[in-house]
């Protein structure tokens, strides 16, 4: 069969979501994919690093309980090969079970390099030329963006990509960008013992997030022992006998740092050379595909639509974004009409130690846009279970005054388990008043922000706060 409803080019996760949703609405769906279903997330990012970075926690777990609660613990050491097989028993297990679900749901899945020769075909290789009765969905995913001049060998000098398949832990490393991938890699090496320099050019750790959210994680990662430099560039490697030799600046001040190995994580870049898409007459800007319609993510061809890491921000390039996208594209195509995405309702976590994860607006984007707005912290020391987890950080919500809250920024234990409430409360535009109504469960994290959210409506409970923040009661006859 060479015809379809809807072909895909790249089975990630905005790819076989798009699939998957346009074969549960009766479509015929085809997924054409070079490599392997489930794309960079299953088998080079999110999903493996997670599992390495659970296993960072079980080390972090034996010094805690060896330090602060009196468990007669020791690491004698850790056995890379064999976190590096359990790792890839559960991208295995997962990517089995998604090849499954794609046949069982009646999804044809091509194996080759695509390309797009029209608005309703897409060539495989020199061969096989699949044709769309409805719509093509560009789906070709990122790879890591290395910067120029700069060669990756996958020894000394390394991208996520290659880190992953490192079988050591470096004995010291140089992680060039403070996002979530750098963040991430220096917080699971730090754990497994590594000598760790992060070096972020902008002002903060985690750029995106709220500035409150990246200094406390900086502090955080500098109590672990992790050097932490922003307001930092990078001005060139070399490789030495031992390893690298990373020069960089501060204030016009040129600083040599030497280290094992250096993890280039400034970010990604869509694949979409040489594919045939502008040749379609679809429009990229710096690589990026850029959308005709954001409701709809249709491209300037009709019936082209792109889904993914080729977005351009307000886009995400976050797995679950690409899930949302992918199935709204396959909801328009089968004819119905979906609400368009949300960009700012749509979570976004990172996985160090301690954790990020945030929804809705930073404070000074909030500030930006016009809005009067007013702020709470509640520190997680300030409930029992912060306490006992003992790993500091905060609960923020930002809100209008008198208004509907619109973001919640958290950095703690565990918080990447919080944050669905935080997307609720934002995403159904509630206000403080009307979460300060739900109880929340004692002892737990999600007390916190409770109450923030407490103290916002006036009615504080364990914060200390001004008089004047305190909700009156009404006067009596």
């Amino acid at each position: 069969m060479s015809e379809y409803d809807i072909v895909i080019l790249g089975a990630g996760t905005g790819g076989y979501a798009a699939a998957l949703r346009a074969a549960g609405l009766g479509l015929s769906a085809c997924l054409v994919e070079r490599d392997l279903v489930g794309g960079t997330c299953l088998h080079r990012g999110c999903i493996p690093t997670k599992a390495m970075l659970h296993a960072a926690e079980l080390v972090d777990g034996i010094a805690d309980g060896r330090e602060r609660w009196g468990i007669r613990a020791t690491l004698d050491g850790i056995d890379v090969p064999q976190v590096l097989r359990a790792r890839d028993d559960v991208v295995q297990r997962n990517f089995r079970g998604l090849e499954q679900h794609l046949a069982a749901e009646g999804v044809t899945i091509v194996r080759g390099p695509g390309r797009l020769q029209g608005p309703r075909a897409v060539q495989v290789g020199d061969g096989e030329v699949l044709t769309a009765t409805r719509a093509v969905v560009l789906a070709s995913g990122s790879v890591p963006t290395v910067l120029p001049g700069l060669v990756v060998d996958g020894e000394r000098i390394l991208t996520s990509d290659e880190a992953l398949r490192l079988g050591r832990v470096p004995r010291s490393v140089v992680v060039l960008g403070a996002g979530s991938v750098g963040v991430e890699f220096a917080s699971l090496w730090r754990s497994f013992g590594s000598d760790v320099q992060l070096v972020e050019a902008l002002p903060a750790v985690l750029p995106l997030e709220d500035p409150d959210i990246g200094r406390e994680l900086a502090r955080a990662l500098r109590q672990r022992g992790i050097t932490v430099r922003t307001d930092t560039r990078f001005e060139s490697v070399a490789t030495v006998d031992d390893g690298v030799r990373v020069m960089v600046s501060h204030d016009g001040a040129q600083e040599s740092l030497e280290a094992e190995v250096l993890l280039v994580a400034v970010g990604r870049s869509p694949v979409t050379q040489d594919l045939g898409y502008e040749a379609a007459g679809v429009r990229l800007d710096r690589g990026y595909v850029v959308p005709r319609d954001w409701s709809t993510l249709e491209t300037d061809v009709p019936g082209v639509y792109a889904v993914g890491d080729l977005l351009p921000p307000p886009s995400l390039a976050l797995a679950h974004a690409s899930f949302a996208e992918g199935m709204l594209v396959a909801e328009v195509v089968a004819g119905l009409r979906p609400p368009p995405i949300d960009y700012d309702g749509v979570p976004r976590a990172t996985y160090s130690s301690p954790e990020v994860a945030s929804v809705g607006l930073t404070e000074p984007l909030a500030r930006q846009r016009g809005l009067d707005i007013v702020t709470d912290r509640m520190p997680f020391g300030g409930v029992a279970k912060g306490l006992i987890l003992g790993q500091g950080g905060f609960a923020k919500v930002v809100a209008e005054r008198e208004g509907q809250v619109v973001g919640i920024h958290l950095v703690g234990a565990r918080v990447t388990e919080l944050v669905s409430e935080a997307m609720l409360i934002t995403n159904w535009e509630a206000d403080p008043a009307d979460v300060a109504q739900l109880i929340h469960p004692h002892p737990t994290l999600s007390e916190a922000i409770g109450e923030a959210h407490l103290t916002l409506a006036g009615r504080p409970l364990h914060q200390a706060v001004p008089a004047s923040r305190r909700a009156k009661a009404p006067a009596t006859a």
